[in-house]
């Protein structure tokens, strides 16, 4: 349940109070006790989760009035959105190392590495939860999943232009038979990702990339004939009925 500023008859959900604007902003212990309060809401986030975070809680540990966190933040939410945000933040540009291989050994390795730390392993299903009924929660989890994808098709964009995979390609779902895997066996099967199932996960995407649909299609074409023999012509054709004395009628 988000907790809201009794006094407070604000609608808007701001993210900042008023002692952010103007020169006030650059008053360094105003971002001193905001950088605590992000951070401490950060880390119980990950040691609780969403459901059981509170104000109080995080008054307690950052050591910053409840007041003065209010005055940043209009509510909870508005808290845990702007500390959430920064999940997304500071992103090293997307890897280019000359090869699809590559590229995508270097993505899939640095969201392993994410993925199996305690901050976006404990964090993350929060997010999704929380999406699927608040809409600036659904915006932050959609800003998480396209600087997840973004260096994959950074990756696919170039490998086509190199001819390594064909221009048609659907890209979305390369990008998702890539991330999917790392997604279930971190939550689903909950076991450690290493290096040996990255590798497999690439072998097989490179390899449907490389399988042309237009061959299944053939193939397919080609076995329904047989199908058609194995069953035979009087399984497949319906015979006219006989009708006894039609004659004498």
């Amino acid at each position: 349940m988000a907790e809201k500023n009794p006094g407070a008859g604000r609608a808007a959900r701001s993210r900042e109070g008023p002692e952010m604007s103007g020169t006030a902003a650059l008053d360094p212990r105003v971002l001193v006790s905001r950088e605590r309060v992000l951070t401490t809401t950060l880390d119980l986030l990950t040691e609780t989760g969403l459901g059981e975070l509170t104000i109080d809680d995080i008054s307690r540990r950052s050591g910053v009035a409840k007041t003065t966190i209010y005055r940043h933040w209009a509510n909870r939410s508005a808290l845990v959105i702007d500390a959430c945000s920064r999940m997304t933040d500071g992103q090293e540009a997307p890897p280019d190392t000359g090869s699809l291989e590559g590229d995508l050994r270097a993505i899939l390795a640095d969201i392993a590495d994410l993925l199996g730390t305690a901050r976006w392993s404990s964090i993350l299903p929060s997010i999704v939860d929380a999406a699927e009924h608040d809409p600036e929660f659904a915006d932050i989890h959609s800003r998480i999943q396209h600087g997840h994808a973004a260096p994959l098709r950074a990756a696919l964009d170039r490998a086509a232009l190199r001819g390594e995979i064909p221009p048609a390609a659907d890209r979305n779902a390369i990008a998702a038979a890539l991330l999917g895997p790392l997604f279930y066996k971190r939550w689903f099967s909950r076991e450690q990702i290493d290096t040996e199932f990255v590798e497999m996960i690439i072998r097989n995407a490179l390899a449907g990339m490389h399988r042309d649909p237009r061959h299944s299609l053939k193939q397919r074409g080609r076995e329904a004939p047989a199908a058609e023999g194995i069953l035979g012509e009087s399984m497949l054709e319906t015979p006219e009925p006989v009708v006894d004395g039609a004659e004498d009628r």
